[in-house]
């Protein structure tokens, strides 16, 4: 009798998508389910929470237009590389990392926060005039 090796199953890309209101509390709400799901998928969520808080942020404050919604995406590889997306309906106004800030300012440090925490971001234009910034984090490697 010969001896199979177990079938390994591919791992597969999660997916997880929402649409959210264009105010304070949508970009709260993004931060809580994006931890939420995170954990669900068993991985660490503190710096993919950062990034997450700071682009729905930027996506509320600098992407909004009235009665448009922004939308959430999770996207988790195999490799345990996260893609986030966060797309808006402001695709005329690109994001650009500012000139340093004073210290004792209230803004200008967002994209700061997401291209400390992030590998790789950047921004594509999306459907209807929009934008969608991303980014990308290794998860567990250090």
């Amino acid at each position: 009798m010969s001896q199979k090796s177990p079938t390994r199953l591919p791992l597969h890309t999660r997916h997880f998508a929402v649409q959210l209101s264009a105010t304070r509390r949508g970009a709260r709400l993004a931060r809580l389910l994006a931890e939420r799901q995170l954990d669900a998928w068993g991985e660490p969520y503190d710096d993919a929470a950062q990034v997450v808080a700071e682009l729905a942020s930027n996506a509320v404050r600098h992407g909004r237009v009235l009665g448009r919604d922004f939308r959430l995406r999770l996207e988790l590889h195999a490799d345990r590389t996260l893609r986030i997306e966060v797309t808006d309906a402001r695709g005329d106004r690109v994001p650009r990392l500012p000139d340093p800030v004073e210290e004792n300012a209230e803004g200008g440090r967002g994209l700061r926060i997401v291209e400390a925490y992030a590998d790789r971001w950047g921004v594509t234009q999306a459907p209807a005039n929009g934008k969608t910034v991303w980014a990308e984090l290794a998860l567990g490697r250090v």
